[in-house]
């Protein structure tokens, strides 16, 4: 085999110099140089694909591979119909040489550096469950560019959301700048302030299975995730008060919820409680940054009765919070408590707020908040009176 690739190689260099501009010749070198300089190792993204004999409609399928083996990739190729094709190696036990759809295949360049995502984000965790409504592109950034391509993900596909981004929808030449709708939003302060969805895009920030995906982490557009919020809970949501983000307070791991969530056969948790954050439709940005929640939810379950109850509402508390993710959870059993990010209101700092949870004589759960945020909740009464 390796002596026949010499002989090529001299085959063409000799017929170079004898022909001198031949365009038959001028198009085998090419092809060589392509085939000797872009050798690079990819994986397959798709459940399963075909190696064919060429990138034409009457090919002949060679070898079929699947999700997360790796190819290497020698050529590539776009077709009349502007397709992208690979002329690839597999790794089978004949070195199975031919040509793949590039939509099948990620080069370990942009693997590479979705692993740094995740590698950036391996002790964050995870803030909801979603899946995807339609087939969309895991990008590298939460923005719409040929460029932050990693691979095109598959209807129904379903991740840990770990971030969120509210990025300002661009305006077309007649409209006022983003800043400027921002800002009005702010200082006119009307009764009927500017919404969310008006304003924004939403872009999730997302943690894959390799079952889903090879790729670890990257971005995917808002519009195109349903969250997948359990079924024991969603009856607290309501239209005016999203839920951003929820976990359960008691050992279920989140992948557990995640595999129920995508129809999974797995042992459904029975219910228990949870800490829930929730979002109103209204722009609050300060300094051109967007609240990721204001509003705390807990709920208890009470296993007599077996039925949930609200254990702490910042709502029926008359508490207004301007918060940033991520909610932690830390401790273990009963001596549980939970950190969020909070915005002080005399400072105008960010804080970090710790809300501890206990049982009452009565075996209910209660909330301890931060001292401050009683305090607050205090002036508030006495304003009103």
């Amino acid at each position: 085999m390796i002596l026949k690739k010499y002989f090529f190689l001299a085959f063409v260099s000799v017929a170079a110099l004898v022909s001198g501009g031949c365009g038959l010749v001028d198009l085998a070198t090419e092809n060589l140089f392509s085939v000797v300089g872009l050798n690079q190792t990819g994986t397959v993204i798709s459940q399963r694909a075909n190696i064919r004999s060429s990138y034409a409609v009457v090919a002949a399928d060679l070898l079929e591979v699947k999700r997360g083996q790796q190819v290497e990739v020698l050529e590539e190729f776009e077709d009349d119909a502007k397709v992208l094709w690979y002329r690839v190696r597999a790794n089978d036990e004949d070195e199975t040489e031919g040509w793949i759809e590039a939509q099948h295949v990620i080069k370990e360049e942009s693997l590479d550096k979705s692993r740094l995502l995740a590698d950036a984000d391996k002790d964050s965790q995870a803030q909801a469950i979603g899946q995807l409504r339609a087939e969309s592109n895991l990008r590298l950034t939460p923005e719409v560019s040929n460029e932050n391509i990693l691979l095109r993900l598959d209807n129904s596909s379903t991740f840990e959301i770990v971030e969120w981004k509210y990025v300002v929808k661009p305006k077309s030449e007649d409209e006022k700048p983003e800043n400027e709708e921002i800002k009005a939003a702010e200082e006119e302060k009307e009764d009927e302030p500017a919404k969310l969805d008006e304003v924004y895009d939403m872009w999730y920030k997302v943690r894959l299975d390799p079952s889903v995906s090879p790729a670890p982490m990257g971005w995917v557009f808002g519009r195109q995730v349903s969250l997948q919020i359990p079924s024991e809970i969603v009856y607290f949501q309501t239209n005016d008060r999203k839920f951003v983000t929820w976990r359960r307070l008691d050992e279920v791991k989140l992948s557990t919820l995640a595999a129920v969530a995508a129809g999974t056969q797995v042992k459904i948790p029975k219910p228990g409680p949870w800490v829930i954050l929730t979002r109103t439709n209204e722009v609050k940005a300060i300094n051109g940054i967007e609240p990721d929640f204001d509003g705390i939810l807990v709920l208890g379950f009470d296993k007599y009765n077996e039925e949930h109850y609200t254990a702490y509402h910042t709502k029926r508390e008359r508490i207004d919070v301007w918060g940033r993710l991520p909610l932690k959870l830390e401790g273990v059993g009963d001596d549980k408590s939970f950190t969020l990010n909070i915005r002080d209101e005399s400072s105008g700092e960010m804080e970090e707020k710790r809300f501890v949870l206990f049982k009452d004589k009565n075996k209910r759960l209660r909330v301890t908040p931060p001292e401050d945020l009683k305090r607050d909740r205090s002036k508030k009464g006495k304003k009103k009176k």
